[in-house]
């Protein structure tokens, strides 16, 4: 019964070397997994398994739609050499822009806590003449219409925002932007720094959901912010920048402001750590030296982590 077991839980693919050998040592900050209400190519144990095959350090957990801190705290027991964490999204299913529910994921070991995403204005707005299917239900889900902002009328951050940002601030964690739109995101940025926000994480700058102008990205690297450069925005889903025009953006931004991730897990693409190894090739071709990636896949994930 045991060795059935593992065998239908495990992916045991048969070749595994195929990973890139860079992966050694890496961190993939922006991927999913299941358990979720979003179709996904692998369970949180695949993932893993793919993680410890590529020789990586570990791996971020992200979910739209529930907290991932007791998920990566039941992996890390069973893991331990292994740096898995979880955080937060303040989506509508996790509480919004809640303090109350930040607060309670930093006190269970979030180490980052992501802005509005699929319950962002900025997303409701890109999605909402689409007829995408997103979930793994019938029904549809309960979600307002009106997206969340994190200012008011008058684009002042509001209080519960302030709040977030002073907590994540005492937490020494990291602060990622999630899907609002490039004001929003500079907004936060000048207020996050107000309030000694040390880690500041500018999710798929390239990405159509949300996407950050080029001049933008210069100057939140000068404030001090690293960017997501994500593979999924080069995907047949989004098409919204080549590997060549990312890798250039990287050239001009620098390595030490940019990290490497896929933001893959969705059902009909390849694995999260499958997806990763092609890029490092990818960017290697584009004349992005192997240095240079592992500051983007190992050091810079490290730093932000603080591991």
């Amino acid at each position: 019964m045991r060795k059935k077991f593992e065998i239908v839980f495990l992916r045991g693919d048969p070749d595994m070397s195929s990973f890139h050998p860079l992966l050694k040592g890496a961190i993939e900050l922006h991927c999913h997994s299941y358990p979720s209400l979003f179709p996904r190519k692998q369970t949180d144990w695949e993932l893993i398994e793919d993680v410890k095959a590529a020789g990586m350090a570990g791996v971020v957990l992200k979910a739209h739609e529930a907290q991932t801190v007791d998920r990566a705290t039941l992996l890390r027991a069973k893991e331990p050499h292994l740096h898995i964490y979880g955080g937060l999204v303040c989506n509508f299913f996790t509480g919004g822009l809640s303090p109350a529910a930040v607060d309670a994921a930093i006190r269970l070991g979030a180490k980052i806590i992501w802005m509005p995403t699929f319950s962002s204005k900025e997303h409701c707005c890109h999605f909402g003449q689409k007829k995408t299917r997103f979930f793994n239900t019938q029904r549809p889900l309960l979600h307002p219409e009106q997206g969340l902002e994190i200012w008011d009328e008058n684009r002042r951050i509001l209080p519960q925002v302030h709040e977030i940002l002073e907590l994540i601030a005492e937490s020494n964690i990291i602060l990622a932007t999630g899907h609002l739109n490039p004001e929003e995101v500079m907004v936060l940025v000048d207020a996050a720094k107000e309030h000694k926000v040390e880690k500041i994480l500018i999710q798929h700058t390239d990405l159509g959901i949300a996407r950050v102008p080029f001049d933008l990205q210069t100057e939140l690297a000068k404030k001090g912010a690293l960017l997501e450069k994500c593979y999924l925005a080069c995907s047949g889903d989004f098409n919204d920048i080549t590997v060549e025009e990312m890798a250039e953006s990287v050239k001009r931004l620098g390595v030490e402001s940019c990290v490497m991730v896929t933001d893959y897990g969705q059902a009909h693409n390849i694995p999260p750590i499958e997806a990763l190894s092609n890029f490092v090739g990818e960017f290697l071709k584009c004349g992005i030296s192997e240095p240079q990636i592992e500051r983007m896949i190992v050091q810079n994930p490290k730093h932000l982590l603080g591991i």
